[in-house]
């Protein structure tokens, strides 16, 4: 039998295991379809709804599609820049999941926020009703969290205050409605030029691959490593997309990535846009740019990768299922779902 101090000794020279999200993978659990006729929650998990007409304009664009729309009990709420306390944000996403007569859960706005939220969520009943949640930004928290605790796949997509036009819409419809195994690919249109000079893609290595679909805003994503609410990358493709972020910071939280031992588990890789992410123009010693940080990070990985997907803070988006399989072509810039994201 060890003594105190042989124990103590043995624990000191063990290696530390850096904690990279959940350790087991819950089994898939996917979301029954959206229906016409069926009524999607609306709640705001981090930022306040200041306009009134933007709320409006989200009423009757789900309206538009068929959709009924219940908003939370606190959706107006106001704490600071927050939409209401912690308590109650929480409370409205549990009791959206619990109650029977709505269908998906939609955030309103991103915002910073959501993060404060997930020792809060009752996992146990969001298993037991699973249902769509969708948003992007700082809903990626709880997208994450959620696949992480539960195995829903959730979707990283248009918020409430999104611009609901046709590219928007119908990648939302075939893929929550029709149940489509798509494959998402960026439009080819040329305008008025000899070549495509927008939404273009850029090839980092090419290739072909399968895995998980992970990721989201880079930003919350990087926040939450060393938690329990980030799910496993082992084998994952892992998306990512930012906005108003200088390069350098890009640079610190893909290195954070690096260092936490994600990026090396990594079966494939994606990235979206970056608005608002251009070098710094005020002189000094000049400033990398973000295709510069994607080939230091990146391409020494050897795994098919791309950059230019239509995912991000941007008027055209996809909707990309957390969680789900998936099949990326780097030199077409394509992810072909291999199976539908709805039950």
């Amino acid at each position: 039998m060890l003594s105190r101090r042989n124990l103590l000794k043995t624990a000191l020279l063990a290696p530390v295991v850096p904690h990279l999200g959940a350790n087991l993978t819950p089994p898939l659990l996917k979301p029954p379809r959206l229906k016409p006729g069926d009524t999607v929650g609306l709640f705001c998990p981090a930022a306040p709804a200041y306009s009134r007409e933007t709320v409006q304009v989200t009423l009757e664009s789900l309206q538009a599609l068929g959709l009924k729309t219940k908003l939370a009990p606190h959706f107006y709420d106001r704490y600071g820049y927050l939409a209401g306390r912690d308590e109650d944000r929480a409370a409205d996403l549990n009791a959206l999941f619990a109650d029977s007569s709505v269908q998906a859960v939609m955030a309103m706005h991103g915002g910073w926020g959501c993060a404060r939220l997930l020792p809060l969520l009752d996992y146990e009943q969001i298993g037991r009703t699973p249902k769509i949640i969708i948003g992007y930004s700082d809903i990626t928290a709880l997208l994450l969290a959620i696949n992480a605790k539960t195995g829903l796949v959730t979707m990283h997509g248009p918020e409430g205050a999104a611009t609901w036009n046709s590219f928007t819409v119908n990648w939302l419809k075939r893929i929550l409605m029709d149940g489509e195994a798509v494959t998402l690919q960026n439009p080819t249109t040329k305008g008025d030029t000899l070549t495509q000079t927008t939404d273009r893609i850029t090839t980092l290595r090419p290739g072909t691959t399968r895995g998980r679909l992970v990721g989201g805003n880079l930003t919350v994503l990087s926040h939450l490593v060393g938690t329990p609410y980030l799910p496993d990358f082992k084998e994952a493709i892992l998306f990512l997309e930012d906005v108003h972020e200088d390069v350098y910071r890009m640079d610190r939280m893909l290195a954070q990535l690096k260092l936490a031992g994600i990026l090396s588990q990594l079966a494939g890789f994606v990235f979206g846009k970056c608005t608002r992410c251009e070098p710094d123009s005020g002189g000094g010693y000049g400033s990398l740019t973000l295709e510069e940080i994607l080939d230091t990070y990146i391409k020494p990985l050897n795994i098919p990768a791309f950059s230019g997907a239509m995912i991000g803070h941007i008027t055209d988006k996809f909707t990309v299922p957390v969680g789900l399989g998936a099949e990326i072509d780097a030199g077409r810039g394509t992810i072909r779902l291999l199976e539908s994201a709805v039950s």
